[in-house]
């Protein structure tokens, strides 16, 4: 079991980027499969990217393809998502997820989550 934490986001012009981080607390991190997912008011949560427990398997939703990129630094129990040539349309709160060995698309495979952090990108 892990416990997680995001950090990083904040309020930024379109066109700019942020870098999220997730720390995870607990044993076995680098036994996880990490997921990125984001949630806008009135949406559904959505899946943005996702990461094996080696680095490997490395999954984009396609609308951050080009854009996005998750990482992953077991050595410090942490994930990443660096978020370049952002868009008023990423505007949500983004929440990291693990689950064992393999990240998914789908946020009903995850059994870890963390608290999320607010992404605004503005006009």
């Amino acid at each position: 079991q892990v416990q997680l934490v995001e950090s990083g986001g904040g309020l930024v012009q379109a066109g700019g980027s942020l870098r999220l981080s997730c720390a995870a607390s607990g044993r076995s991190f680098s036994l996880y499969g990490m997921g990125w997912f984001r949630q806008a008011p009135g949406k559904e949560r959505d899946f943005v990217a996702a990461i094996a427990w080696n680095g490997g398997s490395i999954d984009y939703a396609d609308s951050v393809k080009g854009r996005f990129t998750i990482s992953r630094d077991n050595a410090k129990n942490t994930v990443y998502l660096q978020m370049n040539n952002l868009k008023v349309e990423d505007t949500a709160v983004y929440y990291c997820a693990a689950r064992p060995w393999v990240g998914v698309q789908a946020p009903r495979e995850y059994g870890e989550w963390g608290q999320g952090t607010q992404v605004t990108v503005s006009s």
